[in-house]
């Protein structure tokens, strides 16, 4: 039988939504739209794409912790932005982040959140295993 294990979400909007902040079933691992929300409840970096991801990476890293998981075991990142002029910001925090492990990744423009100060939400899957050495690319 294959394990299902929950990492609950801190968001206020949690109960009402009934969603959890990661979800890990066997060794996959899927983390949904996380929004820059700190410990409060309230938005993170009000206007500053950089300093919202830095939060939403930061809570993501957690709930991967909750399930046995790591960011090195990420294989997928989508980047979903309100304003795509902030990408390049926010690409640069993900590669503070990523930079060593690479994970696939999708950056798209959306037309708002629940919360209007939110100017970005990340979302990872990850893919748990022994087997984290990183496979060099040519050159």
């Amino acid at each position: 039988m294959i394990s299902r294990k929950l990492a609950p979400s801190d968001s206020p909007y949690a109960s009402i939504i009934g969603l959890s902040r990661a979800v890990r079933v066997g060794n996959f691992v899927s983390v949904g739209g996380t929004a820059p929300i700190g410990p409060d409840g309230k938005t993170i970096g009000i206007d500053n794409p950089a300093a919202q991801t830095k939060q939403c990476l930061k809570t993501i890293e957690s709930a991967l912790k909750e399930v046995g998981a790591s960011l090195e075991h990420v294989i997928r990142t989508r980047m979903l932005l309100t304003r795509i002029e902030d990408w390049k910001e926010i690409a640069k925090v993900r590669g503070e982040y990523f930079k060593d492990i690479r994970p696939v990744d999708t950056v798209m423009e959306v037309n708002r959140f629940i919360n209007p100060e939110w100017l970005v939400e990340v979302e990872v899957d990850a893919i748990v295993t022994d087997d984290l050495q990183a496979v060099k690319e040519p050159g």
